[in-house]
């Protein structure tokens, strides 16, 4: 896919030569200046004339005619070079890769050298390359039906630099296309009918990964989390004809199983609500509901490519929420894994009863470090939107090594509160230790305090990526639909560990 060479592109022959430019007072200088020359001076015009922009995201197409060995340039503005940032850079490759896949060219060379500031070194910039072209190309396979002719893709990708270590440009290259196809395969979960990805289908999904990557596998069918008392998972399986899968994947990177990071993600393949049913508009989409699963799954693909040096766990509890004459009702009071006993109020906050008995399972796999991903609450998208993740914490130092990976992978996320009086909410009840619905006011913060309480002393993330798990337009970095989301802020986690 990727080839690096230490020289200028301006001697090769492509398809296509993709260059950045910079908002300098002259706009060919230093390293574009041979440009200009072979072009006897006319790129120089073009921008004068307004034919080629160094403001951001905009993009010039210019047949070269032979004046190089190119046969077309794509010259992408990247606005002030100083205030130019990594998110900016990756944003700008987002743009030209969707402009060249949409003119169906199999082949681009990029001279990295263009791309580069005081801040963005060259390292930089081919992470920010490799994993904008994985996530700017992706495209889910639907169902309909297709020509018989293939579609012309990217298929190869030339890198030119005078300045940097080849090999080390290979290896950034190598890690941000692992993010950008870590990203993109749970993107492709999240965008799976759920009549085609049930639980024993993320099961199998997450073995086919154990074997790729030689992860230890473990996956509990129903009768061992019966053996297990996962009362709560159980619960909200109970209406459902698919059975239930608690899905385990191990990594292992020291000698000993001590700092292990739990990475916990809620797999519900459909969410009818159960008797609290949805509305019929609410309910459509639903199939994403697995959202925190794909993004610890697709997190675990980047932690297999990579290979960090830390121990991972990651658990998944996968079941639908569906509607029986056997389906958990409200004011039901069941015995979750870690003993304490939840009466339900709505069995629409099933998420957060799955995930009682997934994190108390993380534990018991002897995990020091929780983060649990789950598209949990429609509270998280009223108080924040569809652009931040919501989080909740019961320890500032692993929420600070959270925020942080979030901040480098592009993910933001915002902190809500849980005080002692949200606590007792969610201990308020006269059947049963905890109830899974305290009411509407601070809906996601319920959540959270809710989850929290299996989480107890253990430090311990919680993130709601209801309103990011999915977008309606499109951007730079991919089309609608699935995002992604955490996948990178998780594998970043991992890999930044202190």
């Amino acid at each position: 896919m990727f080839t690096v060479r230490r020289q200028q592109p301006f001697t090769e022959e492509h398809e296509s030569l993709i260059i950045g430019l910079f908002d300098r007072p002259v706009k060919f200088e230093e390293k574009l200046l041979e440009l200009d020359h072979s072009f006897s001076g006319q790129l120089t015009e073009l921008v004068k004339s307004g034919d080629i922009s160094a403001r951001k995201e905009q993009i010039a197409k210019i047949h070269t005619f032979g004046q190089i060995p190119s046969k077309r340039l794509y010259m992408i503005g990247l606005g002030k070079e100083k205030e130019s940032s990594f998110e900016d850079i990756r944003e700008a490759f987002g743009v030209v890769f969707k402009r060249i896949k949409k003119d169906k060219l199999e082949e681009t060379a990029i001279y990295l050298d263009s791309f580069t500031t005081e801040k963005v070194e060259a390292l930089d910039v081919a992470h920010a390359l490799s994993e904008a072209f994985a996530l700017a190309t992706y495209q889910f396979e639907d169902y309909k039906q297709k020509p018989n002719e293939p579609e012309k893709c990217i298929e190869r990708i030339v890198v030119y630099t005078e300045e940097a270590d080849s090999e080390e440009i290979n290896a950034a290259l190598t890690v941000g296309y692992a993010y950008g196809k870590g990203t993109n395969s749970a993107r492709t979960l999240v965008n799976t009918p759920g009549n085609l990805l049930t639980a024993t289908d993320l099961a199998e999904y997450a073995k086919e990964l154990a074997e790729k990557y030689s992860f230890e596998v473990e996956v509990l069918e129903k009768d061992d989390m019966i053996k297990l008392g996962m009362g709560a998972m159980l619960a909200v399986n109970q209406g459902s004809a698919e059975p239930p899968k608690m899905i385990v994947l191990k990594y292992q990177a020291k000698d000993e199983w001590t700092d292990v990071i739990g990475l916990v993600g809620k797999g519900i393949t459909f969410d009818t609500g159960g008797y609290s049913i949805k509305t019929k508009a609410g309910i459509v989409g639903m199939k994403t509901d697995m959202g925190g699963a794909a993004a610890v799954l697709g997190a675990m693909e980047v932690i297999g490519e990579l290979r960090p040096e830390q121990n991972v766990v990651a658990v998944i509890p996968s079941t639908d929420n569906m509607i029986s004459g056997n389906a958990l009702k409200p004011d039901d009071v069941i015995m979750s894994m870690s003993g304490k006993t939840i009466e339900v109020l709505n069995t629409d906050a099933e998420g957060r009863l799955v995930l009682a008995d997934a994190v108390t399972y993380a534990k018991h796999h002897g995990a020091n470090y929780l983060v649990d991903v789950a598209t949990l609450t429609g509270g998280v998208i009223t108080a924040l939107g569809t652009e931040t993740t919501g989080a909740m914490t019961n320890n500032d130092e692993w929420y600070q090594q959270v925020f942080e990976a979030s901040i480098e992978a592009g993910e933001p996320i915002w902190r809500l509160p849980i005080f002692e009086k949200d606590k007792q909410r969610v201990r308020n009840s006269k059947m049963a230790d905890l109830n899974n619905s305290p009411g509407s006011e601070g809906h996601a913060i319920m959540g959270g305090a809710f989850i929290g309480e299996f989480a107890d002393t253990t430090p311990w993330v919680h993130l709601d990526i209801a309103g990011t798990a999915t977008t309606k337009k499109g951007g730079n970095l991919g089309p609608s639909g699935a995002t992604g989301v955490m996948v990178r802020t998780l594998a970043l986690l991992v890999e930044r560990f202190q």
